[in-house]
């Protein structure tokens, strides 16, 4: 929800600041086109530069008491942590990895 209201606000900034610039008025344009610019592509990319990546092969995987239901998927979920790293997996119960 967050992500689509800040893009939505980046692409109105930067068709704000094209109609200013095509009106003659290219100071204020400019800030415009600059800070919606950059705001428009960092909410894009950021999907694109967070992703989770867990490697299941390396360290040693404990399950923890932790137990949810996944509000994304609706699926129960176990929760194991890596010791040797300090990472955490979420991994479905019915999944292979899982209990």
């Amino acid at each position: 929800m967050l992500r689509n209201v800040l893009l939505g606000i980046g692409i109105a900034g930067l068709l704000a600041g094209f109609a200013l610039w095509i009106t003659g008025t290219p100071g204020p344009a400019l800030d415009l086109l600059v800070g919606c610019g950059v705001l428009t592509v960092a909410v894009a990319l950021e999907r694109w530069r967070y992703v989770r990546t867990v490697n299941r092969g390396r360290g040693r995987w404990q399950r923890t008491d932790e137990r949810f239901v996944d509000p994304a998927t609706g699926r129960l979920t176990d929760v194991y942590y890596n010791p040797d790293t300090g990472e955490r997996d979420y991994r479905p119960v019915d999944s292979p990895g899982g209990r």
